[in-house]
């Protein structure tokens, strides 16, 4: 399906020279938003799904109700204060977005419900838009960072792959996360 034709788009918002790719129409429809997600998912190699709030959980949690697909749990990377914690449990990254930095947490308790494969949590990044890249870039290496015990056994986590909703292809993302692992992306727009 053409999902690009619903897209809008509003230049300099939220500020000067950014062009904001608005996905929201895509969510205004019950079998649009249903065939959405089921492509979205099957983007997806692994069971683990790690997603920034806020538009990324729109997308990430209905994946796990997708037909014949293997997303079985979604790892929420939140803003400041929105994840209650037990004590080391709340892990804190430094990210930059295209407006500046700012920091994403993750609880260890959410990667340690993922299933593993092998020795390794592996994990699909989902967001709804790769533009610069900053998001993903750190949340990735702030994930990959992370062993973790689980019933005496050791894991490694490790961002298998990067799944977008839209990737805007003349901004440098793609390339920021190329290093780490591929990007997929259902959408493709440009800036300009």
């Amino acid at each position: 399906m053409n999902y690009k034709k619903f897209l809008n788009f509003y230049p300099d918002f939220p500020i000067k020279g950014v062009n904001f790719v608005d996905i929201i129409p895509l969510i205004q429809d019950k079998e649009l938003f249903r065939a959405l997600t089921d492509d979205l998912a099957a983007l997806c190699s692994t069971p683990n799904v790690a997603a920034p709030e806020a538009r990324g959980f729109l997308f990430a949690t209905p994946m796990l109700y997708a037909p014949h697909i293997a997303v079985e749990n979604v790892i929420p990377l939140r803003k400041k204060g929105k994840l209650p914690f037990a004590k080391d449990d709340l892990v804190q990254v430094e990210i930059m977005k295209e407006y500046g930095p700012d920091h994403v947490y993750f609880r260890r308790s959410d990667l340690a419900a993922s299933k593993p494969n092998g020795d390794t949590i592996e994990l699909t990044f989902f967001d709804d838009i790769l533009a610069t890249g900053g998001t993903a870039r750190g949340l990735a290496l702030g994930l990959n960072a992370q062993t973790l015990t689980i019933g005496g056994k050791e894991y490694k986590v490790k961002v298998k792959e990067f799944v977008f909703l839209v990737e805007i292809d003349d901004l440098p993302g793609r390339e920021r996360l190329k290093d780490i692992a591929p990007v997929k992306s259902l959408i493709h727009v440009t800036e300009k």
